[in-house]
């Protein structure tokens, strides 16, 4: 079984933070220039083609040569804000929200209304801790799309930001009713439900697909996590010695007692500020 050697912290599916061991990125370099035609005899190649290379670039990690080919399609399509979006979601991946931001507002230039755009720049927002600009994003997405899953997600995410709880866990449970097998909607409402001292309603919610075969890391120390502001040490210790070592889960424990002791608004604010971090890049 592998043991990750990082200490992981806290987990919100907005921004998974602390539980991947560095993995091998190294991948083929696309020379952006190539897809100009610039190599002499090599043909031309167009909007779609950039906009596929640089979505397989993304894809495999390679987000700088991603970034490179998303500017490029951008100037071949400059009305088109598809490419503007995708580098605000790459700069995003890269932990660069400041930068995703300025991107993701110049495709609302062209298409104010444009989806992935304003999902986006909300995300950006919540990540940079500014739930109160998300705001405006989300509304106008939720007027046309008001049923998207991947909508109601952020912007339960955004009602948790601002305490509240409540409404958070009426968006994710209205998402499941859309796409109830959605992990995430589950991982954040279980998550949810303990930021309101509801430990026994998100345990409930989040550990059959915890312990199910395939679950990922991030699920099972999400559940420690609850587990943990229980109260309930031999469930935590148990869930977190699957995926990390002893020093780790050790740390984590007495971080999680640390935000035990802390009064409800102040717990949820340590948890949702370090959820909120980009997770960094190996």
């Amino acid at each position: 079984m592998t043991r990750f050697r990082n200490a992981a912290v806290l987990v919100l599916l907005l921004s998974p933070i602390g539980l991947a061991a560095c993995e091998d990125t190294t991948t083929t370099t696309i020379d952006p220039l190539m897809t100009s035609g610039r190599t002499g005899s090599a043909p031309d190649i167009g909007y779609d083609g950039v906009m596929h290379i640089a979505a397989a670039a993304r894809a495999a990690g390679d987000y700088s040569n991603a970034v490179n080919l998303y500017r490029h399609a951008a100037t071949l399509d400059s009305k088109n804000p598809e490419p503007l979006a995708a580098l605000g979601e790459t700069l995003l991946a890269m932990g660069k929200p400041d930068e995703a931001i300025v991107n993701y507002n110049a495709a609302l230039k062209l298409d104010p209304k444009y989806p992935a755009a304003l999902r986006g720049l909300a995300k950006a927002y919540l990540r940079t801790g500014r739930p109160d600009l998300a705001a405006s994003p989300l509304a106008i997405a939720y007027q046309d799309t008001p049923n998207d899953p991947k909508l109601l997600l952020l912007i339960g995410v955004g009602d948790d930001f601002i305490g509240q709880h409540a409404n958070a866990q009426a968006r994710y449970r209205q998402g499941l009713r859309v796409a109830p097998a959605d992990h995430s909607l589950i991982l954040n409402l279980a998550l949810s439900l303990a930021l309101s001292e509801k430990f026994d309603q998100g345990i409930a919610v989040l550990r059959p697909i915890a312990l199910a075969p395939g679950a990922t890391p991030q699920e099972r120390q999400t559940l420690a996590l609850i587990y943990g502001l229980k109260g309930d040490e031999k469930s935590a210790r148990e869930l977190s010695r699957r995926d990390l070592d002893t020093a780790a889960t050790d740390h984590n424990l007495a971080f999680y007692d640390t935000l035990r002791r802390l009064p409800p608004d102040a717990r949820s604010r340590a948890i949702l500020s370090a959820s909120a971090q980009p997770k960094p890049q190996s």
